[in-house]
């Protein structure tokens, strides 16, 4: 059974959790994604629908916050579109320039990203990507606590992309609430979030979410035989 099976068997996710990895090239038999998306976390959604593909850096300027926290090296053109952007939202208080420096950003320089259904992986990912319910975020946290590789930062924002160098250059797992854009472009519920894993640390955390799962079913019939509620 693969790690990206076992993950959503014991998570019982809606989605398959994503693999993702930043490559020099394009790995053999994988084709470019068809089409740009209209942002980077778009691909996401592809790929727990079951795509798999790798994009190049002129499919990241249709969205240029994602451009930059991926590392890509943007042209004049959609640099000057990002500093627009970057205006816009500071001028509805949505942002202030003293946070921008802060959001994280990949410092490779960047080739492709290639992404795809966890459970059906040929490549090592670096990061991978698990979307799902609070209580599904919940059992992840606490079995990323257990492996030791749990992040020591805030619960993250906008831009939820964000999340993805902030566990790759960490090496911890990292959690978004998810902002309004990468919601309007993946659909993601009112009572969803995500939660990075690095991929390194991916069975590690397995392991540990095996344990944690039966210990929280264990548990909630104790708390439940307490307050006289059936399980």
């Amino acid at each position: 059974m693969t790690q990206g099976t076992r993950i959503q068997e014991l998570l019982v996710l809606n989605l398959p959790a994503v693999a993702i990895a930043f490559r020099d090239t394009a790995p053999a038999g994988i084709p470019r994604v068809t089409a740009p998306a209209p942002a980077g976390c778009g691909y996401w959604k592809l790929a727990a629908e079951g795509q798999v593909f790798y994009t190049e850096a002129s499919d990241h300027y249709t969205c240029p916050v994602g451009a930059h926290t991926h590392g890509v090296d943007l042209p004049p053109q959609v640099a000057t579109e990002l500093n627009g952007l970057v205006q816009t939202m500071v001028g509805m208080q949505y942002l202030t320039m003293a946070e921008i420096p802060m959001i994280p950003r990949r410092q490779e320089t960047f080739h492709v990203s290639v992404y795809a259904p966890l459970t059906s992986a040929t490549f090592t990912p670096d990061v991978v990507l698990v979307r799902g319910t609070v209580k599904q975020l919940m059992l992840l946290a606490e079995a990323a606590q257990a492996a030791g590789i749990a992040g020591g930062g805030a619960t993250m924002g906008r831009p939820t992309c964000a999340v993805l160098p902030e566990s790759l250059q960490s090496g911890h797992t990292a959690t978004s609430l998810g902002c309004i854009g990468n919601r309007v472009y993946t659909g993601l519920g009112d009572d969803e979030g995500y939660f990075a894993i690095p991929g390194s640390k991916v069975a590690d955390v397995v392991r540990k979410l095996t344990v944690i799962t039966e210990a929280n079913r264990q548990l909630e019939k104790f708390h439940r035989a307490r307050v006289g509620t059936p399980s």
